[in-house]
């Protein structure tokens, strides 16, 4: 037995010294631009041999295998690399270059100028529904609360989105890839228009104050591109009430939940709060509008989406103030305005591409009466009534090239077709612009990306053509800081208002430079932007004074003549439940210096619109115990310059100057809102119901928008906002559908 155990031992140590002389050792060095990495992992495939890198990216292990093989080296930062090596009797040495791997979610994209809250992972700064509604005096409009984000200046006295020393009609905004060419409601003069669209429609939204996408035109300043929502979680029934407004709607989800439809419908009245409060506008006929809409969306089963929405309204106002011109003592103008929008959009994957088309069409009449009152005595009406009828196409093929690079394609129709009626004006206005685009984002490495595009248009109206290239860079400095730079050129018509008259007539042109500095980390966001915008070819305007009792005038286009620029710098701040717990805070500030020579400008100026000085903040608290959401905002702007500017006709031309001009008192407004949400907790309740207090300028600041002059300019008066203080309070339930956890969730 002793003999037969040492035979045993002496056989195993035979076969340990003759696999130990086997062995062969493979070692080498793994490095990414000629730095050693760390961390990867490298073996010979199928098999278990291998090891990991040390600090310096070297490696060594043994094997027994032998003949051809596989090496192979990986790391979640840089793609797998695979390399041949044979194996015999003597070590291998082998060194080994990664590439890095482009992820979607680590890559770096072009942010410069943009804003957006579709797609949360590449926001710069995130603007959802939720926050929408939650911002003390926005009013749960998406242009209100544009307002305190930076770019945007507060102009009260009309509606639009003034961006970055920008008229209201230099900005756009679409829905779902397709213009919207009545957003705004019709008002009268010195009344701001209200959204048209629903918040709640939309899943998110992309706000670009400058360098945008060669997919959008015809903004000189910016572009808005809401995005609405696709299917319902599941069906539901809302219903809205408060002393202005009463609203119903209700969403059906099918049940193979692949197809919805709702609708609804809401009416507003004013007359009751001018009982309450002290209004500075004498409404002779109280606003009142009537809005219904209707939508569908459809699933395909290949997971495409055809979607459809529709809206009609109408609203009526009147309104009396003491006139200007000797002999009559109030000025009286009315309105009858109705708007309707379809839009229908389809969205499909077909092998490689993705094809988006979309079509919308727009009706706007605006039916204004002016009128003059002397001894309780109505004098006889002018009428300046405005139809319009647009009608936009557009189709946009997508590839993707890689994880994080595309190339896109595309072209759009937008046929616009305008009558005006106003004292001895009668127009007809029709154009049809006729644009092809394409544009590739281009994603050299996590760290590097840009974005090229180029835009093409003619209009019929116009006889002409352009070409607007765009270009965007974008780099990450560091683990938590980008960079990005954006340049392009940008063209639109002259407002068809200004064209009551033969004129030589070509796109106005600007030219955009923006610089963007951004830190994010979770929960909070540092926003840094410095732009610059170059006008060419705005149009230049004379006076038209027309022969009824008030004297009224409009703007006649006479060449391609005005000029101007826009420069500033911007800081955005957000700090979500980071610095102080349950509490959601930001703030923005804006610096602009803008001059301009346009319409009746007679020389370079500072535009009546823009504000040089610009700061927000908006504050929200969310209190579980209490049931409570607590909002607050603020927003200061430096008084903007006001100007009372003539025309006359010397040597057989038209001759602008300035009678008055000064500068408006500064902007203040601190607004306060509350939500009470008393279903919080029930877990047996039927209906989510949301109750809502909201008191706008609380401190009752006397703000003035501008001035308005009599024709020899002797008198003015003050344009003001309808009420200095105004307080709101509504009730909103939903049926169907439980939002209980959605209102913590958006609200911690």
């Amino acid at each position: 037995m002793k003999i037969q155990g040492h035979k045993i031992l002496f056989l195993i140590a035979l076969l340990t010294f003759i696999t130990g002389y086997s062995q062969v050792k493979i070692s080498g060095k793994v490095t990414f631009r000629n730095k050693g990495v760390g961390e990867v992992n490298v073996t010979l495939k199928n098999t278990y041999d291998g090891t990991t890198t040390d600090a310096e990216g070297n490696f060594s292990f043994e094997t027994s295998e032998k003949g051809s093989h596989i090496l192979t080296f990986t790391h979640p930062k840089y793609e797998e690399t695979e390399k041949a090596i044979v194996i015999d009797n003597q070590n291998v040495s082998f060194n080994a270059e990664l590439k890095e791997q482009i992820s979607e979610i680590d890559a770096i994209v072009v942010s410069a100028g943009s804003i957006e809250a579709s797609d949360k992972k590449r926001a710069t700064a995130l603007l959802t529904p939720i926050d929408i509604y939650t911002i003390a005096g926005a009013d749960g409009q998406i242009s209100s609360a544009l307002n305190y984000l930076p770019g945007v200046q507060k102009v009260g006295e009309t509606g639009g989105l003034f961006i970055r020393g920008g008229t209201a009609s230099e900005s756009r905004i679409f829905m779902d890839g397709s213009l919207i060419n009545n957003y705004f409601s019709n008002s009268i003069p010195g009344i701001a228009g209200r959204d048209q669209f629903n918040t709640s429609l939309f899943k998110g939204n992309v706000f670009s104050s400058g360098g945008y996408s060669a997919l959008y035109g015809q903004a000189l300043s910016g572009v808005l591109m809401l995005e609405s929502v696709d299917l319902p979680d599941q069906s539901s029934y809302d219903f809205g009430i408060s002393p202005i407004f009463v609203s119903a709607g209700f969403q059906k989800l099918g049940k193979d939940q692949q197809h919805s439809y709702g609708a609804s419908f809401s009416y507003s009245l004013l007359s009751l709060m001018q009982k309450v409060f002290n209004f500075n506008t004498d409404f002779i006929d109280a606003p009142k509008g009537l809005d219904g809409n209707f939508n569908f969306r459809i699933k395909t089963k290949s997971g495409g989406i055809l979607k459809y929405y529709g809206m009609y309204t109408s609203n009526k106002m009147g309104v009396k103030s003491e006139s200007l011109e000797p002999g009559y003592d109030f000025s009286l103008v009315r309105l009858k305005g109705q708007n309707t929008y379809h839009n229908l959009s389809f969205r499909q994957k077909f092998g490689k591409y993705l094809l988006n088309v979309g079509t919308s069409y727009s009706f706007n009449s605006s039916d204004l009466n002016f009128s003059t009152e002397t001894n309780e005595v109505e004098s006889g009406r002018t009428t300046l009534l405005t139809d319009g009828n647009y009608i936009n196409f557009k189709a946009v093929a997508d590839r993707k090239i890689n994880r994080i690079s595309a190339v896109r394609a595309g072209f759009e129709l937008n046929n616009t077709d305008e009558k005006l009626n106003f004292e001895a004006i009668r127009k007809n206005y029709k154009d049809l612009i006729s644009s092809v685009f394409a544009e590739t984002d281009l994603g050299f490495s996590n760290a590097l990306s840009a974005k090229i595009g180029v835009r093409a248009e003619h209009s019929s109206f116009l006889n002409k053509n352009n070409i607007a290239p765009r270009f965007a860079l974008a780099y990450r400095l560091a683990d938590r800081w980008t960079t990005s730079l954006a340049y392009g050129l940008f063209y639109q018509n002259p407002e068809s208002k200004y064209i009551n008259g033969p004129a030589d007539l070509g796109f106005q042109k600007s030219q955009h430079y923006v610089f963007q500095l951004q830190r994010g980390t979770e929960g909070r966001t540092l926003r840094l932007e410095a732009f610059y915008k170059k006008y060419d070819q705005l149009i230049k305007t004379f006076n038209i004074t027309q022969g009824n009792s008030q004297n009224q005038q409009t703007q006649s286009a006479l060449n391609n003549d005005g000029y101007g620029y826009a420069k500033g710098i911007e800081l955005f701040w957000r700090d979500n439940n980071k610095t102080f717990k349950n509490i959601d805070y930001w703030i923005t500030y804006s610096f602009l210096d803008s001059k301009r020579d346009f319409l009746n400008y007679p020389v370079s100026l500072k535009p009546g619109f823009a504000a040089e000085h610009t700061f927000s903040a908006v504050v929200k608290r969310f209190i579980p115990e209490w049931k409570l959401g607590a909002n607050l905002s603020y927003t200061y702007a430096k008084g903007r310059p006001y100007y009372d500017i003539v025309s006359s006709f010397e040597d057989g031309r038209a001759v602008n100057y300035t009678r008055n001009e000064g500068r408006l008192k500064d902007y203040n407004a601190l607004n306060v809102s509350f939500n009470y949400i008393p279903s919080i907790g029930k877990k047996d309740a039927k209906a989510f119901t949301v109750f809502v207090l909201s008191i706008s300028n609380v401190l009752g600041a006397k703000n003035v928008y501008g001035y308005n002059f009599s024709v020899d300019g002797a008198r003015s008066s003050a344009v003001v906002p309808p009420v200095n203080t105004f307080v709101f309070v509504g009730a909103f339930i939903s049926f169907g559908v439980d939002k209980t956890q959605d209102a913590i969730n958006n609200n911690l």
